[in-house]
């Protein structure tokens, strides 16, 4: 194992996947305890404007999802999804979208310290 390898496995990081969404990007990462033992975080980010600065910043929620809990969590998520899209179906898409393939962006192998939150700008005429 090459030592960068070494150093990204000893902070427990893994395997990473983005989706954009709309206004949104989830980040999936899949990360190690101490003792080797796999998690997943989910989070959720929102780009947002500070009108006191001036500036934007990005918003996070994060969610921690451990593998003894993923059984239930998966069965309560796709009950609550399949809730939802029987009572309100998708009638319209963001553009590119299909309603049940959403947009994705996938950085497997890589982890979320690699990604620059400034390339996720969702306006191209914000970055001038």
């Amino acid at each position: 194992m090459e030592e960068n390898e070494k150093k990204d496995r000893d902070r427990g990081e893994i395997f990473s996947k983005a989706v954009r969404a709309g206004k949104r990007t989830y980040f999936f990462d899949v990360k190690a305890t101490i003792s080797d033992e796999y998690y997943l975080t989910i989070t959720e980010s929102k780009r947002r404007f500070n009108n006191d600065q001036g500036k934007f910043f990005y918003e996070k929620h994060k969610l921690f999802l451990y593998k003894e809990d993923f059984h239930k969590f998966t069965e309560g998520l796709t009950e609550v999804i399949g809730y939802i899209k029987q009572e309100q179906p998708i009638t319209e898409t963001r553009e590119g979208e299909s309603p049940d393939e959403p947009a994705e962006e996938s950085v497997s192998k890589r982890t979320h310290t690699d990604i620059r939150f400034e390339d996720l700008a969702s306006d191209p005429d914000e970055d001038q």
